[in-house]
């Protein structure tokens, strides 16, 4: 945040003239990175979900309710004719979206959701144990101005020979991890789609885990086209709704020496490192988070903690699918660092030099395509092994020591905009914080 003070109004405009242009300079700059890659994005992987939710019960026919009472009248009339608004399905099997692949050639290969209609997807699933119901469906929004309402459905329980017959259309069911990492993240259309994906999975996995009422341990039964579930029992009709389990992810700044903390967990590829993160306890601040994160996993004191920015995140465990990474500056009052290892395999401060020469090293953009060149070959049915790690290597085609997230995750930039806040010098406005888009809680 600026905050601006000036003698008169022409001077203040003046200055706001200036801030706002820092402002701007230094949101690009967050996602600059050398010849390598330039990275600019609106917002991150997951985020900016193009689909709208209305208010339930709305009379608006794209409206979950209202949607609901169409679905009801298809379904019960058995009729391949869909009245407006139309209605688009997205399967999902184990959490996997189902998804397709165009391109090739002199071209990446580009993904894209595989939606069916309701009157195709019920065909799909005449021979299996799945039956489309106003249960099974689950809204996920709407484009009004394409007349069309999404919908959701778990095939978990369909035979393998759904799959075989997705698979002869060149559908697959793909993991939302490697959508992830094989989405364009300069293509607004394609994060989109994974934003979709990513908010469709949550719902589901949401679902999954909520059948049995916490408080009377009652069946509940989906609600508001699955938006919440609901306890049946008359002596408890407890309303449950999808709940966003927020993770603190930071990055720890040693001023003083110019360097930050970075951290690994065995679970990491080789050479991966990224920062410090964690849950949120009860009674907890997102501040008081970080700081006990911090000094539990690896012994560092943290003074001030500075918002970066937030990013859903719903590949984490199926038992937290609506998780929300939070983003920090976090800034040390101490620097001797002592690992917890039943946390993380290491943590070590690293120079700034030596985190730009990460970013230039590691070729994210050559992984985006291979991972995209993969989900082709998977939903052609010529599922190849593929190592994200040797993707990763420098000029001479030797491993790089060390590399950071790619740009699907917020990890990357709050690395990203600290490394290259140097590039910021010159600029005539002073900026408290590394990076313009960043506000003190």
């Amino acid at each position: 945040m600026l905050y601006l003070f000036a003698s008169s109004s022409s001077s203040a405009s003046a200055l706001l003239s200036k801030a706002l242009s820092a402002h701007r300079l230094t949101r690009t700059l967050c996602y600059l990175h050398p010849t390598t890659m330039s990275v600019n994005l609106q917002t991150h992987a997951f985020a900016g979900n193009p689909l709208r939710s209305k208010t339930p019960k709305s009379e608006d026919p794209f409206s979950p309710n209202s949607a609901v009472k169409t679905l009801k009248t298809l379904l019960l009339e058995d009729t391949h004719v869909l009245s407006s608004p139309n209605f688009k399905v997205l399967p999902f099997r184990k959490g996997r979206p189902l998804a397709t692949s165009s391109g090739g050639g002199d071209s990446s290969p580009v993904w894209q959701l595989g939606w069916f209609s309701l009157a195709d997807c019920r065909g799909l699933l005449a021979d299996s144990e799945i039956q489309l119901s106003e249960d099974s469906l689950v809204y996920l929004g709407s484009r009004p101005e394409d007349d069309v309402v999404y919908w959701a459905v778990d095939v978990s329980a369909a035979s393998g020979g759904l799959v075989g017959e997705l698979g002869s259309r060149l559908f697959s069911f793909v993991e939302l991890r490697t959508l992830m990492v094989a989405t364009d993240w300069a293509d607004s259309g394609a994060m989109g789609q994974l934003a979709v994906a990513g908010h469709a999975r949550a719902l589901l996995e949401w679902h999954s885990i909520s059948r049995f009422c916490g408080h009377c341990g009652g069946k509940t039964v989906p609600m508001e086209a699955g938006r919440r579930r609901q306890c049946p029992n008359e002596l408890c009709k407890k309303r449950i709704y999808p709940r966003v389990d927020p993770v603190v992810i930071m990055l720890v700044i040693d001023r003083e020496n110019d360097r930050a903390l970075l951290s690994r967990q065995s679970r990491f590829v080789p050479r991966m490192w990224s920062c410090l993160a964690g849950f949120i306890e009860p009674g907890e601040s997102l501040e008081e988070a970080v700081r006990r994160e911090t000094w539990e996993e690896t012994g560092i004191e943290v003074g001030e903690v500075v918002y970066h920015s937030s990013q859903p995140w719903p590949v984490g465990p199926n038992s937290m699918p609506c998780q929300l990474m939070v983003g920090f500056f976090a800034y040390a009052k101490s620097l001797e660092v002592n690992v917890d290892k039943e946390e993380l395999e290491d943590a070590q401060w690293h120079s700034r030099e030596d985190v730009k020469k990460a970013l230039t090293f590691a070729e994210y953009r050559k992984a985006q395509r291979a991972t995209a060149a993969k989900v082709e070959q998977m939903c052609r049915g010529v599922e190849k092994g593929q190592s994200l790690a040797a993707d990763f290597n420098v000029e001479s085609g030797e491993l790089a020591p060390m590399f950071i997230p790619g740009p699907f995750a917020i990890a990357h930039h709050l690395i990203s905009c600290w490394a290259y806040q140097g590039a910021l010098d010159g600029v005539e406005v002073h900026l408290k914080h590394p990076c313009g888009s960043v506000s003190n809680l």
